[in-house]
């Protein structure tokens, strides 16, 4: 950015994009800057298909120097899930080094107030944006998705999440005037008189944590959420899916430095194999924010001994889905087919466990067994994956040995209804690509404590795996439902039903439980997609998020208001 585009030009440029952005998560109406179609790209700046894919090539095997301080090593070691060595290195900080130098530039970044924060993180979004197809790319061979969903899902859709948390922090940081004038009537003596002015205080720095399957979806919020309330940001990749964000880093210093700001404000934390220093990075005194996705293990750690930090996280769930009865059978399969297949079921919001009465469910083409159903459903998967090449487009690529360890392991379960298959990715044929696998479960009331059964249900299994459980009664699988969120948590749970009574039941349990609900998805929408400005993506409310993203929540506890009064 020249040096000459000042607050008041960015100001000029994109308050009408913040204003547009406020409007939307007041009314919660489709909205995004953003296009979904690659070939929206290529015109005013942007790079087109072809010229974001050369980029991505251009800096393969190359050094990522990002000019922050401290540098004493160059790591990296990153392999794409469909079997290129990316070859790429990155900065390795002193953090003795960096954290002072990230810390130099608050004040500034501190007082030139909101709106300008809020801006300058637009033109950072703006900057991204116009490289989305490069990010694809990026995006894609860290963390296997396919290339359409690399592009949306790592590119427009992240971006939203992103511009989405600046528009709630800017919400939240203007509430309170920036001054005001007081006075107490004192009655006959003259009244007392006071000036008040009220500034938004940043918490200090704040530790972005990153996900191999999703490094700017995952990533953006709370990057940004931190950003525009004030803090500096240091982004720590998972060290299979540096190059999203390390690209990231780097406009976002360009975008900081020719703003007039100091660019250590945003820096990157690459670790060398093994280095593991999340753990070291998060209990830092300086380190006040901390935006975690992943494991529960670690997330509950980070919760327990980040006592520094506000420490937000989104760790493991049981997603389920209760299947009472429909109007739209064969478009109750189509959704479900395809929610169960999309990347291969590695989201945190894919649906594991299918909860059916045994003895069936009432639909438009008469009643269904269990067994029908959970029949129909293989069958409805099978033929959405039958064509390699488009189950390619779907599935993507397994992202690490362990997601295909319990893919494995999955199938000794219980009885296999659908049995996973290999798929050859004739462009890659390194990749791991694996159809998903659907095991037949017992959840009857008898069972539920201490059994194989009940240990395979209750418990996540990310990947392409899910659990047809049997349960007696629609009124069982409510109960069990609530058993699973309260106790295991879940990011998404799902229902089909035609009786009221019932959906008001499912309903009330999730309100009570804070679990996001998705009642009868048979068209084009599905039960693991959410979107910006108007979805939350989880609650907070259970055990697998302690946070949404994204609500008022999520940003307005990374600052604080200070007044002085004279």
């Amino acid at each position: 950015m020249a040096a000459e585009l000042t607050a008041h030009q960015l100001i000029a440029q994109h308050r009408p994009t913040l204003d547009q952005a406020l409007e939307a998560i007041r009314t919660r109406a489709y909205w995004s800057p953003h296009p979904e179609h690659p070939k929206a790209y290529g015109e005013n700046g942007s790079l087109g298909m072809a010229e974001g894919k050369a980029a991505f090539d251009a800096v393969l095997g190359t050094r990522v120097d990002l000019g922050q301080p401290g540098t004493d090593d160059w790591v990296g070691g990153e392999v794409s899930p469909y079997g290129i060595a990316l070859d790429v290195t990155y900065p390795h900080a002193d953090i003795d080094v960096l954290l002072p130098a990230m810390r130099a530039g608050q004040r500034a970044w501190r007082d030139a107030g909101a709106e300008t924060r809020a801006v300058v993180c637009l033109e950072i979004l703006k900057r991204i944006a116009d490289r989305t197809h490069e990010f694809a790319h990026a995006v894609m061979h860290t963390s296997g998705q396919a290339f359409m969903m690399a592009f949306q899902a790592g590119g427009p859709h992240a971006q939203d999440r992103g511009l989405e948390a600046v528009a709630y922090a800017y919400a939240e940081q203007i509430r309170t005037p920036d001054t005001a004038e007081w006075t107490k009537p004192q009655g006959k003596r003259d009244p007392i008189t006071l000036t008040k002015r009220f500034t938004p205080v940043p918490r200090g720095i704040a530790l972005v944590i990153g996900c191999n399957t999703f490094p700017t979806w995952n990533g953006y919020p709370g990057l940004f959420a931190s950003l525009a309330t004030g803090n500096a940001v240091l982004v720590k990749p998972h060290p299979r899916a540096v190059l999203p964000l390390a690209l990231t880093v780097g406009i976002a210093r360009e975008v900081l430095a020719g703003a007039g700001f100091d660019p250590n404000l945003v820096a990157l934390a690459a670790e060398r194999p093994g280095e593991g220093i999340a753990k070291t990075l998060a209990v830092r005194p300086e380190i006040r924010i901390i935006d975690y996705t992943g494991s529960t293990e670690f997330g509950d750690w980070l919760e327990t001994h980040a006592r520094q930090a506000q420490v937000y996280t989104e760790k493991a769930g049981v997603n389920t889905v209760i299947v009472e009865s429909t109007a739209d059978y064969k478009g109750m399969l189509s959704n479900l087919a395809f929610s169960l297949s999309l990347y291969s079921g590695q989201m945190c919001t894919t649906p594991q466990n299918l909860l059916v009465p045994r003895d069936g469910i009432r639909t438009d083409e008469g009643p269904k067994s269990y067994d029908e159903v959970v029949a129909d459903l293989a069958r409805s998967v099978g033929g959405l994956l039958g064509d390699d090449a488009r189950a390619n487009g779907l599935l993507g690529a397994i992202v690490n040995p362990d997601v295909k360890a319990r893919l494995e392991a999955a199938a000794g379960l219980g009885e296999v209804a659908l049995p996973s298959r290999e798929i050859s990715n004739p462009e890659f044929p390194d990749a791991v690509v694996r159809t998903p696998v659907i095991v037949k479960l017992d959840g009857a009331r008898k069972y539920w404590e201490g059994t194989d059964d009940e240990a395979a249900y209750m418990s996540e299994c990310f990947g392409p795996v899910s659990f047809a459980v049997a349960v007696d009664s629609a009124a069982d699988a409510v109960e069990l439902l609530r058993r699973t969120v309260r106790d295991k948590g879940a990011m998404t749970v799902g229902a089909y039903t035609t009786d009221e009574e019932f959906e008001q039941s499912v309903q009330e349990v999730c309100l009570e439980e804070s679990a996001q609900l998705s009642l009868n998805l048979t068209g084009g929408v599905y039960v693991n997609q959410t979107a910006a400005f108007s979805d939350f993506h989880g609650s907070g409310g259970n055990p697998a998020a302690n946070a949404a993203l994204c609500d008022g929540a999520f940003v307005a506890n990374r600052f604080r208001v200070v007044e002085v009064r004279r």
